[in-house]
């Protein structure tokens, strides 16, 4: 499409509006709709479409779509001259009441007979035509500037705006990228905020990503209200903040945002397309205010008819008043030239086509067939609505937005540095982001607000297992210090996360009638912020405080005295039968390497004992992998190869079954003893366990374990796997063992207020350490013994021994190869000995031969 000059009418209205005042705006907006009506007027032969016009003029939005409709009507109308049709355009203003708008709606289509409608610009004022029932005007379309999906399916209906919700996605892909987990969101507290929150959580949760909190704050909030409501913002503990508020709103914020600190390193803002839409015409305050901030705004191609459009618009604005702040169009004012045009062409295909006389019936379907590149790119309605291929991603630095990449909706969408190049590494994702305080990657997090300057930490101060937990007061200084495994962990995990903020340690010393629920009840009334220790994870428990993942191993362990030594358990790891087929397999390996070596090979060449003692030498020296012998056929290597895997086959499971053996100890349920921890929460499983006839003895410290076992007091203890862990490393020479484990307890974690991100964090610096193998570390540190588990369930049998029938595949495949190898070995010896046969016979021959030759000369020789 092209963009010639106006025509002398328009002309010669700019220069009446040139003279005109600025409060005279309005009316001579209105003027401009009178001369597109006398420019349709000024020939007979054109027909005349009338299309209604639903604005609030006492707005910028309207007045800056309002100006756009009369731009695309004289350029439309002056590129194409030979049209037959016109649209004429009547308006009504709404005042910026939804009621009003429907008012005006119903008054057009019933007096005026309007063919189109196009407006209103609000969200609300185009919530309110949604239940407007057309009746026998059903094919009258519906141009509406929403931005917000519709509530319902009126076909009449079709959005010329992009959708607002198709860039939350984006927004929850570029906050994942910063490995944030938590996200507050600010919303305008009215009908469409509560909506478009909604939206902005869902896109969130999709990716996973917690929202703290949904601060909805009214459009017309003072200065003193927003102040109390950031400040209420700044203990959420939250790194991001996603804003989709209106510019003045916006505006507003943002300075009071960085009156409190909040625009300093650390943070994280960034503002939807409600905002950044209107970066160009906001004032240079409240640019200064937002530097650093991450915007989305619509997408529109560079071209050569946007770059005169924007050009006729700045001209427009200083002929219409020189003297106003001079402001952008703004995407609403593109969206409305782009729709006009499509109008226009409706108009006319319908006329050309069927006559004027079946405009009525076909202009709604018309508008969903026309497809042509407008200023916004391709204009094409896809079910009612346009569909938009991008977004574009600007950085508030200096005086304005600093574009950085583009959000592509294809494919899942993705970030982009430009649009139209190769999909290669170097275009993807976006250019560098300057974030507030002038970091220029995302921040890992921000300090940590407190109500002090430091985290108070409750440390139980039980004294029963030091090597766990142990409070320690320096009688100089009276400082609380705090040693063993749960504390390292917790240090470990804390410091990573690199908060910047102190610890100040609270012992909680035990008394008669105390317990860990007394410590949690301390943490659920949020009289300190966290409690470290060896603190059970239960589900009673998590109603009152968050827990962080377990930091040691689930369930509980049962601790025994030995069994009796056996002078020959070795052999009992392996039936007979294995034993005896084992041996006959290593002899039978042995010959094989003989049969094929002992031809060529000096190795296993000499007399009868050394042949023997070669070949019996070299099989069993494959059990240690310890043969030496070089190998010169590969039919030898082959064998070898695959019996040194039954080999490494049969070694693996006779340790590990030997090993259980080693350590195995049954426990008789019945008429037994068993203690237990009287502090710990196992006593609450104890009657799952199915421990009938049991008696069952309170234990408080190691040395009442140690104790307990080797006086015979109890057969067993069973507790918590890490209070186990405990005793035998501090007794590593002691007579008893950990024997058997089950999943029936949730482990050690460390517990935080209800809602704390710290918990969410924490627990994923603890699953860093398990990973990385520093949780082993410690806890080799603090409890490292020589102790093996040998079962996961708490009633299992006895290891069974290895048979013949479990390991039948292996020898049958080891076999299989030995008289393969056999086999071929003789075969090849047959093959030899028949081409020595044949070699001396061609021999015999030849010398045969010449024998009789020799003669025959002799012969000839005495003739003559």
């Amino acid at each position: 499409m092209c963009h010639p000059d106006k025509p002398r009418a328009a002309g010669n209205l700019n220069f009446v509006l040139q003279m005109a005042g600025s409060k005279f705006f309005p009316f001579l907006i209105m003027l401009l709709s009178f001369q597109s009506l006398s420019t349709a007027h000024e020939d007979p032969t054109y027909k005349e479409v009338q299309v209604g016009v639903i604005l609030d003029m006492e707005s910028w939005a309207g007045k800056v779509i309002y100006r756009c409709i009369s731009m695309a009507i004289s350029d439309f109308y002056t590129a194409n001259p030979h049209y037959t049709t016109r649209i004429a355009f009547t308006t009504r203003d709404t005042i910026g009441e939804p009621l009003r708008a429907l008012s005006a709606a119903l008054d057009l289509l019933e007096n005026t007979e309007v063919k189109a409608i196009i407006g209103p610009e609000s969200k609300a004022e185009a919530r309110s035509l949604e239940v407007l029932e057309l009746g026998d005007k059903a094919d009258v379309p519906i141009l509406s500037f929403s931005t917000t999906p519709f509530l319902n399916q009126n076909p009449n209906l079709l959005r010329i705006a992009q959708d607002e919700t198709t860039q939350f996605k984006s927004i929850a892909s570029m906050v994942e990228s910063s490995k944030a987990k938590n996200v507050v969101v600010i919303c305008e507290d009215t009908a469409n905020g509560r909506e478009m929150a909604n939206y902005m959580v869902s896109a969130f949760h999709e990716k996973n990503i917690h929202v703290t909190y949904t601060s909805l704050i009214s459009t017309s909030a003072n200065h003193e209200e927003i102040m109390e409501e950031l400040l209420k913002l700044q203990t959420m503990q939250a790194m991001v903040y996603v804003m989709h508020t209106a510019p003045s709103l916006a505006s507003n914020l943002f300075s009071r945002a960085k009156e409190l600190g909040m625009m300093g390193e650390g943070y994280m803002w960034i503002v939807t397309s409600k905002t950044t839409n209107h970066l160009d015409s906001m004032d240079a305050e409240a640019i200064e205010s937002m530097q650093g901030a991450v915007g989305f705004r619509s997408y529109f191609p560079a071209s050569r008819e946007l770059h005169e459009f924007v050009s006729k618009w700045r001209k427009k604005h200083y002929s219409l008043n020189p003297f106003m702040e001079f402001k952008e169009v703004d995407p609403n004012g593109i969206w409305a030239y782009d729709a006009v045009y499509a109008l226009a062409m409706a108009v006319e295909n319908i006329q050309t086509t069927n006559g004027m006389s079946l405009i009525r019936t076909s202009l709604l379907d018309e508008m969903l067939r026309v497809k042509f590149h407008g200023l916004g790119g391709e204009f094409n309605l896809m079910n009612g609505r346009t569909i938009s291929k991008a977004m574009e991603v600007v950085n508030v630095i200096g005086k304005g937005g600093r574009k950085v990449g583009f959000w592509m909706m294809a494919n899942g969408g993705e970030f982009v540095k430009e649009i139209g190049k190769p999909n290669s590494s170097s275009n993807h994702d976006l250019e560098s982001i300057m974030l507030p305080g002038g970091t220029s990657t995302f921040a890992k997090r921000r300090v940590l607000q407190t109500n002090s300057k430091k985290l108070r930490i409750l440390v139980p101060d039980f004294s029963t297992f030091p090597n766990l937990v142990q409070l320690n007061i320096d009688p100089r200084t009276n400082d609380s210090g705090v040693s063993g495994f749960c504390w390292d962990v917790f240090n470990a995990a804390f410091n990573a996360l690199d908060y910047g903020v102190g610890i100040d340690i609270v012992p909680y010393p035990y008394k008669d009638g105390r317990s860990y629920n007394d410590l949690i009840d301390k943490i659920s009334f949020k009289e300190y912020d966290a409690a470290v220790g060896d603190i059970s994870i239960t589900s009673n428990r998590s109603l009152y405080v968050d827990f962080t993942l377990p930091f040691t191993d689930l369930g509980i362990g049962t601790i025994a005295r030995n069994p009796k030594k056996n002078m020959w358990i070795f052999l009992d790891p392996l039936s007979a039968d294995l034993w005896i087929t084992s041996a006959c397999f290593f002899l039978f390996m042995g010959f094989v390497i003989w049969f094929i070596e002992h031809r060529t090979n000096k190795e296993f060449q000499g007399s009868t004992k050394q042949q023997i003692g070669i070949t019996l030498w070299f099989a069993f020296s494959t059990l240690v992998y310890a043969h030496r012998e070089k190998l010169q056929s590969n039919l030898s290597r082959f064998v070898v190869t695959v019996w040194v895997f039954v080999v490494l086959v049969l070694t693996s499971s006779y340790t590990a079954t030997l090993s259980s053996l080693l350590t195995v100890q049954q426990i008789a349920m019945k008429e037994t003893s068993v203690g237990f921890l009287g502090l710990s929460s196992v006593g609450v499983v104890f009657n799952n366990l199915n421990f009938g006839g049991t008696k069952i003895e309170k234990l408080y410290t190691p040395e009442a374990y140690a104790k307990a076992l080797t006086s015979g007091s109890v057969d067993a203890i069973v507790d918590e796997i890490l209070y186990i862990k405990s005793v035998l490393s501090m007794y590593p020479d002691s007579d008893f063992s950990l024997i058997s484990t089950a999943s029936t307890t949730n482990g050690f974690g460390f517990a935080f207020q209800k809602g704390s991100p710290l918990a969410r964090e924490m627990s994923t610096e603890i699953a860093k350490m398990r990973e990385h193998g520093t949780l082993k570390a410690l806890e080799n540190k603090w409890l490292k013994r020589q102790s093996t588990v040998i079962s996961k369930d708490f009633s299992s049998p006895s290891p069974k021994i290895l048979n013949l029938y479990g390991f039948r595949g292996l020898f049958l495949i080891s076999g299989v190869t030995m008289a393969f190898a056999l086999l071929v070995s003789m075969v090849l010896i047959i093959r030899e000995n028949l081409h020595v046969k044949i070699k001396m016979q061609i021999w015999r021959c030849i010398l045969t031969r010449s024998s009789e030759l020799h003669a025959q000369d002799s012969d000839a020789e005495l003739t003559v």
